[in-house]
C-alpha cells in the first residue's frame, strides 16, 4: 500500500509540472506581468501544500520534494511581488 501512495505522489508531481509548463507557455508576454500579481495567491496555496508535504515525514522523498517545492514557491511569490511593485511604481506620478 505504501508504494502506491508514493507512486501517486510522483504522478501528481509530474502532472503538476506538465500542466504548469503548458499554462505558462500559453500566456502572451503582454499579459504576463498583470497575471503574475494574481498568481501570487495561487503560489501561496502552493506554499501551504509544500509545507504539508515536507512535514508529512512518511517518505524521505516527499520531504525532499516538499522542501524543493517550498523553495520554488517562495521564490515565485517574492519575485511576483517585486515585479508587481515595480510595475505599480511605473504608474505613479513623479
Amino acid at each position: 500500500m505504501e508504494i502506491l501512495d508514493l507512486l501517486m505522489l510522483i504522478y501528481v508531481f509530474v502532472l503538476a509540472i506538465f500542466v504548469g509548463f503548458e499554462l505558462i507557455t500559453k500566456v502572451p508576454p503582454t499579459l504576463h506581468t498583470p497575471l503574475m500579481s494574481g498568481s501570487n495567491a495561487i503560489s501561496g496555496i502552493t506554499i501551504v501544500g509544500a509545507l504539508l508535504s515536507a512535514g508529512a515525514e512518511e517518505f524521505a522523498i516527499s520531504t525532499i520534494l516538499g522542501m524543493v517545492a517550498l523553495i520554488f514557491a517562495t521564490i515565485n511569490v517574492v519575485g511576483g511581488y517585486l515585479v508587481t511593485d515595480r510595475m505599480l511604481k511605473m504608474f505613479k506620478k513623479k
